[in-house]
């Protein structure tokens, strides 16, 4: 990034707001391994905590704000690129109408499954064929909040840096790893996973709020519709259900995945 400032973009047509405006789309995310963050305190925090930033939005008006310019000495140092922009072309790459002051074009973070650690004190959340993206964000925002060490996705899985799902994550995005894995790869793993491997199924007999706990641990939680296919309630040292008092089947994902979360530090 140059020391001078740089112009004002206008233009919808500029190629680095095409780029950005491309993110919301996994097909791109994918390309580039970049995803958007919207807002000052999470773009801050990400830098705080060692995300690699590539480009920096922000409102032209706004060049001097002390925390703009925190922001823009953090992308010089990742060798990224600042574009001060008008408010209406803000509002067009964040799709909002009314847009934060700043958007962040981040470096994606994946864990392989060697890097799944099993942690004595910090569980995982592992999470079948997630569909929802604000499921899944709220999921991480949730996990982030309990103490939780990552987010395990198996199969075919939302994006959890599609815009939506960051946005529902409140910024934990930035503080919970995350790793996917095929539901056979993620069967190989827990084959070897030194610990317990809790699962929710409607046909379990164990009440949540009984279940052993104790790590190292992984969550798993079932699809939104399915729930966890025969082949993953096998590999789980217990299954658990959450007792339904009304006319209701079954919870919102999310809010058996906090439930469950909630229970899992309460021990």
């Amino acid at each position: 990034m140059n020391d001078t400032t740089p112009d004002i973009i206008t233009s919808a047509g500029n190629a680095e707001v095409k780029r950005l405006r491309s993110l919301h789309e996994r097909k791109f995310r994918r390309q580039t391994g970049w995803f958007l963050a919207e807002g000052m305190r999470i773009c801050t925090e990400a830098v705080a905590l060692g995300w690699r930033m590539h480009r920096l939005a922000y409102l032209a008006s706004r060049s001097n704000d002390s925390q703009v310019g925190a922001l823009l000495q953090a992308l010089s140092r990742d060798g990224g690129r600042a574009l001060p922009v008008t408010e209406s072309l803000l509002a067009r790459v964040s799709r909002k109408d009314n847009p934060q002051m700043v958007l962040g074009a981040f470096e994606q973070r994946w864990r392989g499954a060697d890097e799944v650690v099993p942690d004595p004190t910090r569980c995982w959340v592992a999470l079948d064929r997630v569909r929802d993206p604000g499921n899944l964000g709220t999921i991480m925002r949730t996990a982030d909040a309990t103490g939780a060490r990552g987010v395990i996705l198996i199969g075919d899985c939302t994006d959890p840096y599609s815009v939506e799902a960051v946005r529902a994550s409140m910024g934990a995005v930035f503080n919970v790893e995350l790793a996917h894995m095929s539901e056979a790869e993620f069967l190989a793993f827990s084959a070897g996973w030194p610990g317990r491997i809790v699962g929710t199924a409607l046909p379990a007999s164990v009440d949540y709020r009984e279940a052993d706990y104790s790590g190292p641990l992984i969550l798993l939680m079932g699809n939104e519709q399915a729930g966890l296919t025969d082949a993953l309630m096998t590999a789980c040292s217990q299954l658990v259900r959450m007792p339904m008092l009304g006319r209701s089947d079954s919870l919102n994902l999310a809010v058996a995945s906090g439930l469950a979360l909630y229970e899992v530090l309460r021990r």
